[in-house]
């Protein structure tokens, strides 16, 4: 296996401007002053990634009252993320990252074990990064159920 780059709590957030399902331009920047969970998913419309993104979707209450922004990021063109917020009636931005350059930098693209084989792909992950831009909180090799909860236990945002 090669060595990839991994985040951890403490580095400074990799910055990046992707397209979102409008066709917008968004930068991690944009959200300099907030807290910001950026999750990296393989595919949208997938039923894994279908769950974590309804999960992302109900709780957004909670963790925009808690003051967290939420950001997925995937390889999908626009088009498809654009077919998936409206499918599933996301309210937070899906981010195209098409080439993969930003999946790479945040250590969320490469070798990883699917059903025992190692292949070259997109390592569902989650981050917290804090308003000065330095990563809280990196997680790789999430789950796409029960992660959501997982993360709202973690940063200790009281669900109903």
């Amino acid at each position: 296996m090669t060595e990839q780059t991994r985040l951890s709590p403490g580095d400074k957030a990799p910055d990046f401007t992707l397209t979102d399902s409008t066709g917008a331009s968004v930068s991690l920047s944009d959200y300099r002053g907030k807290s910001v969970v950026v999750y990296f998913y393989p595919a949208a419309g997938t039923p894994g990634c279908t769950k974590q993104a309804c999960d992302f979707r109900d709780n957004l209450g909670e963790l925009d009252g808690a003051g967290y922004q939420v950001l997925g990021i995937s390889p999908d063109k626009p088009e498809k993320l654009a077919k998936f917020v409206e499918t599933e009636q996301l309210t937070f931005p899906l981010l195209s990252d098409p080439d993969k350059t930003v999946l790479s930098e945040w250590g969320a693209f490469g070798e990883k074990k699917n059903y025992g084989r190692v292949v070259q792909g997109v390592i569902r992950s989650t981050f917290v990064v804090d308003p000065e831009g330095t990563i809280a909180e990196a997680r790789y090799n999430v789950k796409a159920t029960g992660h959501v909860a997982k993360l709202l236990r973690d940063l200790d945002i009281a669900t109903a």
